[in-house]
């Protein structure tokens, strides 16, 4: 039975979250802790193995257990040393599982742009704390325009990931359309795509201005589901519809390199006009694969 399915795929769930969380939390004590930046980091690396062994666990349970009906295209070129920005449209908390299916292990851990509400999650929030992924806040323009301090908080938390990027490769993971997508919110906000939200162009702008040079290129992936409304409990119960993931490599262009995003008009429309060349064209592949609505 789904349901007896899905209390299983959370009791493994949960087991493996808590078995883990055990290292984790020490590590993270000693990380708070440690009186050098050097240090830091060291504990930083064993943060990471016990980031990539909780997900190894998870994905060897849910292939066997839950054994998807999903079909992988990627590179052939991936590998662990190198730098990628990985971006992606979002239907479903299962696209993280997906992602991790598709790319563990062939590409560097990976740091994905979060919500801040995300930290409040027992043990998954403090490890993605202790981790140094970034944190978005995601002012309305109503609040920046009242506090234009507020804009700057969440290009911080950007630029420190860069920063923590140039010493060793990393892989940066971005939901560039900033939440799941549902007709509703489509329909709210008036994309011009049919089954998109628009894309949300700051923060992966800044990490190309910071990081362009560094950067083997861009992971551009699309995830497709034939269930038109996916859940990530559906996923759990073993009786999610097939699922395409497709990733493809992409160049950083060379006029991103020295672009500013944010104090220079013209860079920030051409950018406008790169991504949203780039959404149409998975707008367009997503047209090709299946109705979602």
């Amino acid at each position: 039975m789904p349901i007896v399915k899905g209390v299983v795929s959370v009791s493994l769930l949960t087991l493996c979250t808590l078995f883990w969380g055990v290292p984790l939390i020490l590590l993270t004590l000693l990380k708070v802790i440690a009186p050098t930046r050097r240090q830091k980091q060291w504990l930083l690396k064993g943060l990471c193995a016990v980031a990539l062994n909780w997900i190894g666990i998870n994905l060897w349970w849910m292939r066997r257990w839950l054994k998807p009906n999903l079909t992988i295209s990627t590179p052939d070129t991936l590998n662990q040393e190198q730098w990628w920005l990985v971006i992606s449209n979002h239907r479903s908390w299962t696209d993280i599982f997906i992602l991790f299916m598709a790319l563990h292990r062939r590409i560097p851990m990976p740091r994905f742009f979060l919500k801040r509400q995300l930290i409040w999650i027992p043990i998954v929030g403090l490890a993605f704390w202790a981790l140094e992924f970034p944190f978005m806040r995601r002012f309305s323009r109503e609040q920046i325009a009242k506090n234009p301090k507020l804009a700057t908080i969440d290009r911080e938390a950007t630029e420190r990931i860069c920063r923590q990027a140039r010493h060793k490769p990393i892989a940066i993971f971005n939901f560039v359309e900033g939440t799941r997508f549902t007709t509703a919110k489509r329909d709210a906000q008036q994309s011009p795509f049919r089954h998109l939200l628009k894309p949300k162009a700051g923060g992966i702008a800044q990490v190309l201005s910071l990081l362009g040079n560094q950067l083997d290129g861009i992971l551009d992936v699309t995830i497709s589901y034939v269930n038109p409304s996916p859940t990530f409990w559906g996923f759990l119960c073993g009786k999610e519809a097939p699922i395409t993931l497709e990733a493809r490599q992409l160049a950083v262009p060379q006029w991103m390199h020295d672009a500013n995003y944010h104090e220079e008009p013209q860079h920030k429309e051409r950018f406008h006009a790169w991504i949203n060349s780039l959404w149409q064209e998975k707008d367009t592949l997503l047209d090709n694969q299946t109705d979602h609505d």
